[in-house]
């Protein structure tokens, strides 16, 4: 049995993997809305799960969180692309449900402040791996380029320090969050 589930899949198919998505593309193993709650897996079932620009369009994100979770082994690792809360790429699509900032996920884990003060917020636990800020300035220059991936990726602490604040006063400068989550 497959343990790798690539939620939101699209038109990217992974080989070794189940495939998710809303709607019956060729190459999905399953159909399912993923707002709809409990997902059709069993507890404990995936070692990995991978989720490129799917959970800003999920509303309830502390439910999906939970949902991840559940289906999650301990251990396993989970990964989360989705744009920041002011880019273009977070404002311009109107399925979007939620703007991200690297802030929401220090909720889920148990290890930062906020996931200590507010614990009880979620029983969901994940300890965080990696935030990646996805940057490209002029990535609203460039017309025919598809999502926030075009750019480059910022794991550094004191450079994502130093590139957060003029992102926080001005828009399109951190396009995506990439998020390198483990299950506790």
């Amino acid at each position: 049995m497959k343990s790798k589930l690539h939620l939101g899949c699209g038109h990217i198919i992974k080989e070794g993997w189940i495939n998710h998505d809303i709607v019956q593309l060729p190459g999905v193993d399953v159909v399912h809305d993923l707002t709809k709650f409990p997902w059709p897996w069993a507890d404990g079932q995936f070692e990995e799960i991978f989720m490129d620009n799917v959970l800003e369009h999920v509303p309830e994100t502390t439910r999906t969180m939970e949902e991840l979770w559940r289906i999650m082994k301990p251990g396993g690792k989970l990964f989360v692309g989705v744009p920041y809360w002011n880019s273009f790429e977070a404002w311009g699509d109107p399925t979007h449900a939620r703007l991200f900032s690297e802030e929401i996920f220090e909720f889920y884990d148990p290890t930062t402040w906020r996931g200590k003060d507010r614990g009880y917020y979620s029983k969901a636990k994940f300890k965080i791996e990696e935030i990646a800020f996805v940057v490209n300035p002029f990535k609203p220059l460039v017309r025919g380029t598809r999502g926030y991936r075009f750019g480059r990726r910022v794991t550094n602490p004191t450079l994502k320090a130093l590139i957060r604040i003029p992102a926080t006063y001005l828009c399109n400068i951190i396009h995506g969050l990439d998020v390198k989550l483990t299950r506790l």
